[in-house]
This record gives C-alpha cells, structure tokens and sequence, in this order.
C-alpha cells in the first residue's frame, strides 16, 4: 500500500510531455517567451524567471556580480516549481522548434570572471537546464505569430 502511494506521488511531481500544457505555469511561460520573443531571438530560463515574477533585475544582478553564492538562493518559490518550470521551458521552446544552445554564464565586474552557479547542489543536469538559451531560427512571419497568439489581448484601453 505504501509502494503505491509512493508511486503516485513520484508520477504527479514528475513532468510528463504530453500534459505539460495542463500544468498551472505553462501559460505564465507562454506569456513570457512571448514578451521575449517581441524583443529578441534568444530566450533564456533567466529572462522567463524574471518575466514571470520569479526573479527580481535587482536579485540577478546580485547573481551576476557573484554577491549570491547561486540562482537559486533568489529566485521567488520553492525549488520543486522552479524545475517545473524548467522542463517547461524545454518543452515549449521544442514545441516552437527553438535550437537549445549552451551558454557560461561568468561573474560580472571586476576581478576574475569565474563561473556562476545556478543550483546549490551543483548539479550538472540542473546547471545546464538554467544555461541553456532558445534560439529562433525560423521566420519573421512565424515569429509575429507566435508572439500574437501568445500575448493576452489588451481587453482596457486606457484613458477612455
């Protein structure tokens, strides 16, 4: 009976592919590869954080000039909902046709540029889910579709 129960708990925490779209932050990750897409061609997991709330300009800059010893430490929510968002991410920028592409992220400022981690534990599985940026390589027109289908409607105008 406790096997069981276990098993439950291990498939509800587990990120299936085909029901990624059912999870309660899959649309706050369209919203945000939209608004990333309208300005560039490159999404990263850092950018969807802080598009969605989760990580302050202020805390990653902290992050960048090495002042937190990891992302992780200032990203808003529980460790369990950020890997969530995570594959996420994975899942939606596959479904965009994005090519993932590796990236080092290194200390800002002065002194020596040393590599920045993004999890406590160091994992490599991990650092490489938070590094790894989408690249769009398909059309202008395809783009502007998918930020359009992608962005809620503006329902109030303001002023009037």
């Amino acid at each position: 009976m406790k096997d069981l129960k276990k098993e439950k708990q291990i498939f509800k925490k587990r990120m299936v592919r085909s029901i990624y779209k059912k999870d309660k932050y899959y649309p706050g990750v369209v919203r945000a590869f939209a608004e990333i897409l309208s300005k560039s061609d490159v999404v990263a997991p850092v950018e969807v954080f802080m598009s969605m709330g989760k990580l302050s300009k202020e805390n990653y800059k902290l992050w960048r000039h090495a002042r937190v010893p990891f992302l992780e430490r200032v990203l808003e929510g529980n460790l369990s909902k950020m890997n969530r968002i995570l594959r996420i991410i994975g899942f939606h920028a596959h479904d965009l046709n994005m090519k993932p592409s590796m990236t080092h992220y290194h200390k800002w400022g002065k002194g020596v540029k040393h590599p920045l981690r993004f999890s406590k534990s160091g994992d490599k599985n991990i650092e490489e889910a938070y590094s790894r940026h989408f690249l769009w390589n398909q059309s202008a027109e395809k783009k502007q579709e998918v930020i359009k289908r992608s962005m809620p409607e503006q329902k109030y105008s303001h002023g009037g």
